[in-house]
């Protein structure tokens, strides 16, 4: 019996993890699936359509361990610090071997034009504005300081989390975790702790 569309998918997303987007093919997850091309071609014609595939499923699997639990905070300092807290948490789970596996497909796609570095550039985007809508929200709610500018927040606690992904894909050491959430509370100020 061959495998769904989703047990490929799972099966291609861990394969792109260890061995790269770029480098994934249909033979690659046909060999690690023990089916034929053929196949893994009725469900995927192509290799761009496999990787675009594979990231949009990474994406989804991303969405519901990250985004949904920060979307089901309260808007403002509370979805802020859930948000830095659930993608903490999904590295912690090792959901994806290696680390996030969107962040990882971004740095190898980055330099190749094509379909699968915009899809990616999307993702990114709308998960760079859910964090600075979340800190727009908080300055509103004077949660944070009046002064306090969303965007450079946003790109500094997405900065943070990156290199948390890093460090913690590198070492394997759940200090690097304890370091990354202690970073955000202090960079939230003592009311993250409390908004949390």
């Amino acid at each position: 019996m061959d495998p769904s569309r989703g047990a490929i998918l799972r099966a291609a997303a861990s394969l792109a993890a260890t061995d790269g987007l770029a480098g994934l093919s249909i033979r690659s997850v046909a060999a690690a699936l023990g089916m034929p091309k053929s196949g893994l071609r009725a469900h995927f014609p192509s290799a761009t359509e496999l990787q675009l595939a594979t990231v949009a499923e990474a994406a989804r699997i991303f969405a519901e361990e990250v985004m949904q639990p920060a979307l089901a905070a309260p808007p403002g300092l509370s979805q802020l610090t859930a948000l830095c807290e659930a993608f903490f948490a999904y590295l912690e789970r090792q959901t994806f071997p290696g680390g996030c596996f969107l962040a990882s497909a971004a740095l190898e796609m980055g330099g190749r034009p094509g379909p699968v570095r915009e899809l990616l550039g999307e993702i990114q985007s709308r998960f760079g504005a859910l964090i600075r809508g979340s800190a727009a929200a908080a300055v509103e709610q004077n949660e944070l300081p009046a002064d306090e500018d969303p965007d450079r927040l946003a790109f500094e606690l997405n900065g943070i989390m990156l290199a948390t992904d890093t460090n913690f894909a590198l070492h394997d050491d759940p200090a690097v975790l304890d370091l990354a959430r202690q970073i955000v509370r202090q960079r939230l100020g003592d009311r993250a702790g409390q908004a949390g």
